[in-house]
């Protein structure tokens, strides 16, 4: 089992920013993202990166685009998720996965066996 470790939840303001942190202790991912769940609703996709080279292609959800931005440091294995201009609609507990190879349904939670415990990310207006 994988062990996932994600910190930098919190609760901020609208307008607020956020920087999600992920690490995965002594191995590399080609592929790690980032999911969220709002209460009531399902998981869904935030941003998935393709590859652990700097400039790797990072797919981002609609509502993700322009606001977020998902980096990673090979160096120590930790992938992040910048979250700037957070809106209320951004509540949600946010989860890292990682796999092995790209798979065509990225965007789907089911595809990816690996999460993190997640955390809570809470914006108030």
């Amino acid at each position: 089992q994988v062990q996932l470790a994600e910190s930098g939840g919190g609760s901020v303001q609208a307008g607020d920013s956020l920087r999600l942190s992920c690490a995965v202790p002594g191995r590399t991912f080609d592929i790690m993202g980032w999911f969220r769940q709002a209460p009531g609703k399902e998981r869904e996709l935030v941003a998935v990166q393709r590859g652990s080279w700097r400039g790797a292609n990072v797919k981002y959800s609609d509502s993700a685009k322009g606001r977020f931005t998902m980096s990673r440091d090979n160096g120590v294995n930790t992938a992040y998720l910048q979250m700037n201009n957070l809106k209320v609609e951004d509540t949600a507990t946010y989860f890292c996965v990682v796999r092995t190879n790209w798979h065509v349904h990225y965007f789907d939670p089911n595809v990816y066996e690996n999460w993190g415990q997640g955390t809570q990310v809470t914006v108030s207006s």
